[in-house]
């Protein structure tokens, strides 16, 4: 995850696709989890996370991007 979720914001910026959101999910340490947000990763779900957890959050996504 420290090596694949930096990868992927990297891409994105090299082309000219920051304005996809990555989100992720599993087992990832609380300081991983922390500098991943830190670097641009939106929204990290460890396991168990309720699928409406996720759903929620991927709405308020959706309506921050019509907001801005």
């Amino acid at each position: 995850h420290m090596t694949i979720f930096p990868r992927i914001l990297e891409l994105l910026k090299e082309s000219g696709a920051e304005h996809i959101q990555v989100i992720g999910g599993g087992i990832i340490p609380k300081d991983d989890m922390e500098e991943l947000e830190k670097r641009g990763v939106k929204g990290l779900f460890g396991p168990g996370t309720p699928t409406t957890e996720i759903v929620q959050f991927v709405q308020g996504l959706k309506r921050e991007d019509r907001e801005t």
